[in-house]
C-alpha cells in the first residue's frame, strides 16, 4: 500500500506520516534522503534522529539511488522523508537528466519490498513566484514526482495546518 503524504513548509505532514508508519506493522525503516551540505542540515538531521527515538524505526540514510537500497529483512514499513530531498539529490548529484525515473524506480523497489510505504513531500507551484532556470528544473520534477505518485498511490493525503484532508483512498490507518 503506498500513501502519497503531502503539504506545505511546516504543514505537520512529516509528523502525520509518522504517526502512520510508527502504528504500522513492524519491522519499519524510517528512510531518511536529506544530504549533508553544512552544519545547518548535520543540526536538522540530530532533531530528527531525536524525535524518532524509541519510536521502533530503524533508520537508513540514503540520498539517491533507492532502487539499489538493501532493506533489513523482515521490513514491513518504510517512511520515505522525504521526496524533495531525494528529487534533488538524484538531479544534482545522482541519475541527473534520469532523476525522475530514478526517483520512481527506487519508490517501486520499496513498494515491492514492504507491505506499506509512505512518502512524504511538499506542495509546490502554489506560490507564482519566479524562479532561476536550474530551480525551476527542480520544481517540475518535484511536481512531475507528485503527480506520478498521486496516480499510482492507494492514498494521498494533503496535510494543511496540521489537518489530514484525503484526496484519494478513503479514511486514514
Amino acid at each position: 500500500m503506498l500513501t502519497l503524504i503531502i503539504g506545505g513548509a511546516a504543514s505537520g505532514k512529516s509528523e502525520y506520516a509518522e504517526r502512520l508508519a510508527a502504528a504500522a506493522p513492524g519491522p519499519r525503516v524510517y528512510l531518511a534522503t536529506m544530504r549533508r551540505h553544512d552544519a545547518e542540515c548535520e543540526a536538522r538531521i540530530k532533531k530528527h534522529r531525536a524525535a524518532r527515538a524509541g519510536r521502533g524505526f530503524v533508520t537508513c540514510e540514503r540520498e539517491a539511488g533507492l532502487a539499489r537500497l538493501a532493506l533489513p529483512a523482515g521490513t514491513r514499513t518504510v517512511l520515505l522523508e522525504d521526496l524533495g530531498n531525494l528529487a534533488a539529490n538524484e538531479l544534482y548529484g545522482g541519475a541527473g537528466e534520469g532523476a525522475f525515473d530514478a526517483a520512481l524506480a527506487g519508490i517501486d523497489e520499496l513498494c515491492a519490498r514492504a507491505a506499506r510505504v509512505y512518502v512524504v513531500s511538499n506542495e509546490v507551484f502554489s506560490d507564482g513566484a519566479p524562479y532561476d532556470p536550474g530551480t525551476r528544473r527542480y520544481i517540475e520534477l518535484l511536481g512531475a514526482l507528485n503527480r506520478a505518485l498521486a496516480a499510482r498511490a492507494d492514498r494521498v493525503v494533503e496535510v494543511v495546518c496540521g489537518i489530514p484532508l484525503i484526496w484519494k483512498g478513503g479514511t486514514t490507518e
